[in-house]
């Protein structure tokens, strides 16, 4: 049983006929049924009932939705089919991103997609990759227009900088604000603290064009901004994407025009050296992520253990008593690692019990859909009997009856045998993909770097545990009905030493 997780259920029929047919009660049982199969708790149900597929995104129930996601008050939602939460491609896009970015997880029952699952994160991949792919064919459009556009001195978009003013297609000083902007020069060159000018301008009333008051950033990034000595650049930076920051492109790419100067070259220069020589003083290198299992590992006292700074080993935050080598953890890993996933008598024997469950459970549901059939057919039939007057009324219970409650049985038994189908068809997905990416990362482990082997570690393991001489490592991935302990545990007292 996975760890309780908080999903919502979504429902969409789109036609009179789909509500009726395809009854929305029908994709709410078999979603709960899957949720209870994988100890889930479903907090949410949210309906859309006649509504098309075409666009959902900003409907109320939808909104409702994402909010929850955003809030954390549910990580998850189950559905009966992609085409159900969404048939536009790029709403489908959008709802995985924004799955994505609040780690939330999507199940879509008729595809086998479950991203909580290895072959999920795979789905959740590929769409991701998909979505880039379309952006960046719309930016290559945008981008390749920038440069022509900047050479004829047309405008790029965006407000004129601090100082200066769009008048049609010219870019002019602005007589109010290119006195304040110059002043901004005058003194960063006298007292070298963008925190100070700030606080000075301030003092003197002035504000920026929105009636903020100015900041150290506002500051540095109009000194740096070389309009103010009369030149403008133009396509010489670029997006990494909603929300993350911009880089500077190669100055090759740069297109520079010449515009009204605020400030000499020689202030301007003086005022960016100092600049230069700060930032490369408060320079910090980026600490690289070189320690596979900080977090990851456990005392036996509940505490977590990392990597001790003043040497080789992990130690417990908690206890502080608790201690281990790097080499030696690595190492048990590893060897339990290949024992645990590249085992193909465990990994055939689960896709083998895999395929014959899977075989046995559509057989009966195949069955169970017949039977619905035949017995809607003979209910048809009695009550066409019954009004034909072929069957007395007083008696037409005794002969309607029994039908209507066997179907309703079948009714009720359809969606429970479709939910195990789909567990276990997204487990028997998920053991192909951990045994493919097992295999894959044992026989790269020496050739990986220490980012990729922490993110592997990250993805693949719940939890190693270190108590009285023993590691138990706990692996994300034990199929519901696949019989192999989820816990690996061994007594390695005699390959390493456990400090106390």
């Amino acid at each position: 049983m996975e760890k309780s997780k908080r999903v919502g259920i979504w429902i969409r029929v789109s036609t009179e006929f789909q509500v009726k047919d395809d009854s929305p009660e029908h994709h709410e049982q078999r979603a709960r049924y899957y949720a209870q199969s994988k100890g889930w708790e479903v907090i949410e149900v949210y309906r859309l009932e006649a509504v098309s597929g075409k666009t959902v995104m900003e409907l109320p129930e939808t909104k409702k939705m994402l909010h929850d996601i955003k809030s954390g008050r549910i990580t998850a939602i189950v559905f009966s089919k992609l085409a159900r939460l969404a048939r536009n491609t790029k709403e489908l896009l959008e709802f995985s991103e924004y799955f994505r970015k609040y780690e939330a997880d999507m199940i879509s029952l008729a595809e086998n997609i479950d991203t909580s699952s290895p072959s999920g994160r795979l789905f959740f991949t590929i769409i991701a990759a998909m979505a880039e792919w379309e952006r960046a064919e719309i930016a290559e459009r945008v981008a390749a227009s920038v440069p022509i556009r900047a050479k004829m001195g047309k405008p790029l978009g965006g407000a004129a900088p601090f100082g200066y003013e769009w008048k049609g297609k010219d870019l002019l000083v602005n007589k109010q604000e290119a006195p304040v902007r110059k002043l901004m020069y005058e003194l960063f060159a006298e007292h070298r603290k963008k925190g100070l000018v700030a606080k000075m301008l301030n003092q003197m009333g002035h504000r920026t064009r929105n009636g903020s008051e100015f900041s150290d950033t506002t500051i540095g990034r109009l000194l740096h901004d070389s309009t103010a000595k009369g030149i403008r650049l133009a396509n010489y930076t670029k997006s990494l994407g909603d929300g993350k920051k911009w880089v500077l492109k190669p100055e090759s790419e740069w297109i520079t025009i010449t515009c009204p100067a605020i400030v000499s070259v020689e202030l301007w220069d003086k005022c960016n050296k100092i600049l230069s020589e700060q930032e490369e003083k408060n320079k910090r290198a980026t600490k690289p992520v070189s320690h596979l299992f900080s977090g990851i590992l456990h005392c036996g006292c509940g505490g977590k253990m990392y990597f001790h700074p003043d040497g080789s080993k992990y130690k417990c935050n908690k206890c502080r008593k608790t201690k281990i080598d790097e080499e030696d953890i690595e190492e048990i890993y590893f060897g339990e690692l290949k024992v645990f996933l590249l085992s193909d008598s465990h990994f055939d024997s689960f896709l083998s019990k895999a395929k014959e469950e899977i075989s046995q459970k559509e057989k009966r549901l195949e069955t169970l859909l017949k039977d619905k059939k035949k017995i809607q057919a003979e209910m048809d039939k009695k009550m066409e009997l019954y009004m034909a007057g072929q069957i007395p009324k007083d008696r037409f219970g005794s002969y309607y009856n029994p039908l209507d409650t066997q179907l309703r049985q079948i009714e009720n038994s359809i969606p429970h045998i479709q939910s195990e189908i789909d567990l276990l068809k997204i487990e028997q997905l998920s053991g192909d993909t951990v045994k493919h990416d097992a295999k894959s990362m044992y026989e790269r482990w020496n050739t990986l770097d220490r980012t990729a082997k922490r993110n592997f570690v990250e993805q693949i393991t719940s939890k190693i545990t270190i108590a009285n001489d023993e590691v138990a490592i706990r692996f994300r991935y034990h199929p519901s009905f696949f019989q192999n302990p989820e816990n690996t545990q061994h007594n390695f007292r005699d390959s390493w030493t456990l400090s106390a």
